[in-house]
């Protein structure tokens, strides 16, 4: 071994460390009401040591919380104190507050707005509107590859196409979401959605589950969030789209000039 070298900690080590301890808090916050460890070890396939032991030591820094009682785990308060701090930069809640808002009281579905991370969309923002039956597959804090759900197909579609065909290419979408998502069909959605400016999510994530997004842009012009609506099918029958579509990009551009000025 080098001297230079010697003592230091292996990066490679280092790293895969970093990435279990991203996949193990991206889980707790998919669990608004809190994660069992079982449900943690599950979903990101760590044995139940290594997960426990990953819980324990995000706890003891105070990147999690543990109700004993329940044994549910639960974001901690130095997230909620780290994201305060980054959220002058990233969050765009309150720029789009008001849009959510609305697009819930003038169609009576449920709104959302969800921001991309990488290659996933995370939800931040849910409105319910007055319509009675909702659908419970968006709440904030889940995440969806880019292409799955609306507001993902809504961004994926406004990337430069070089950046989706590298996405389709390395995304095994069809091994979790079933063969409505090979790369033929989501580029017949991605036609499909530049055609319109709004995605339209035919019940592919759950049987009955309609949703339609529209992409907002940075201040390069990049699609960097997606304003959505869910409901049941009757709710988005053909002849509703073109009227729901309208009120989605109508409120995606005033959230993208809101986000310029305000940055400008």
């Amino acid at each position: 071994m080098d001297k230079s070298t010697r003592g230091r900690p292996d990066p490679i080590r280092g790293a895969q460390l970093v990435s279990r301890v991203g996949r193990v808090l991206k889980v707790v916050s998919e669990h608004p009401d809190g994660a069992s460890a079982a449900a943690v070890a599950h979903a990101t396939g760590f044995t139940r040591p290594t997960t426990h032991r990953l819980l324990t030591s995000l706890a003891a820094e105070g990147f999690l919380d543990h109700d004993t009682r329940r044994g549910r785990w639960f974001l901690g308060p130095e997230l909620y104190l780290l994201g305060s701090l980054a959220a002058d930069r990233y969050d765009i809640s309150d720029a789009a507050r008001e849009s959510v808002r609305l697009l819930a009281r003038e169609t009576g579905e449920s709104a959302f707005l969800s921001a991309r991370r990488g290659n996933e969309t995370v939800c931040l923002l849910r409105e319910d509107g007055s319509f009675p039956i909702r659908s419970f597959v968006l709440h904030e804090g889940v995440r969806f590859p880019l292409g799955v759900a609306s507001a993902g197909l809504a961004i994926l579609s406004f990337l430069p196409d070089g950046e989706i065909d590298s996405y389709l290419e390395g995304s095994p979408l069809v091994a979790e979401w079933g063969e409505q998502h090979a790369s033929g069909a989501v580029r017949e959605r991605i036609a499909a959605t530049r055609e319109t400016g709004y995605a339209v999510n035919p019940a592919l994530i759950l049987e009955g589950s309609w949703g339609m997004g529209a992409a907002v842009f940075d201040e390069a012009g990049r699609p960097a969030w997606a304003l959505s609506l869910t409901g049941i099918e009757s709710r988005f029958r053909p002849d509703r789209q073109p009227e729901l579509g309208h009120v989605l990009l109508e409120q995606a551009h005033l959230v993208s000039q809101r986000l310029t000025s305000s940055r400008n």
